[in-house]
């Protein structure tokens, strides 16, 4: 059995995707999976599975969101060795003490090594990126993702991948929930 987080993008942050945390939890339960639990509001569910497929899980629970609930949502799925390796290689984790000004956003997939070599910060934002694989880390230096152009739309639009981003507070918590 490996621990798995599904991570659902734009969940309960507009009108048209708003999901109970106990829907989600029954959903992938239902699906199969074992010790469910969900943290925040936010669309995080943690799970033991069997499958070693991340993408069928992910496809499984987005068919299921669908089909029980209406709702289209990008689910993105990582095992907890991977969030292990996430939590622990954070470039910027050294240099800053407030995890709100340190982000991870989850790529579906490896962006293009052009459309990685390309992006840029809009404007004059002090923002430090590093992007890793399907992952970017992402360190706001002087403020908050909320002031920023820098969002995981932007990410999406200039790295062509769906994304969903969670703040580092987040990212640890979904490790520990992870971890073997």
């Amino acid at each position: 059995m490996t621990r798995y987080v599904a991570l659902l993008r734009g969940v309960n942050v507009g009108a048209t995707t708003r999901l109970a945390m106990a829907d989600l939890r029954r959903i992938v339960t239902d699906l199969g999976h074992e010790d469910v639990k969900t943290y925040l509001q936010s669309g995080n569910v943690a799970f033991g599975s069997t499958v070693s497929d991340a993408e069928k899980l992910a496809a499984g629970i987005e068919r299921a969101l669908t089909d029980e609930l209406a709702m289209t949502v990008p689910v993105l799925v990582r095992s907890g060795r991977e969030l292990a390796a996430i939590a622990g290689g954070n470039p910027y984790a050294d240099r800053e003490d407030d995890p709100t000004r340190l982000l991870v956003a989850f790529l579906a997939s490896a962006p293009k090594k052009s459309t990685v070599d390309a992006l840029a910060v809009p404007g004059s934002e002090n923002v430090s990126f590093t992007v890793t694989g399907r992952e970017v880390f992402l360190h706001y230096v002087d403020g908050g993702y909320g002031r920023s152009k820098f969002t995981n739309a932007y990410l999406e639009k200039k790295l062509g991948v769906v994304a969903t981003t969670r703040n580092w507070k987040s990212v640890r918590a979904l490790a520990e929930l992870t971890a073997a």
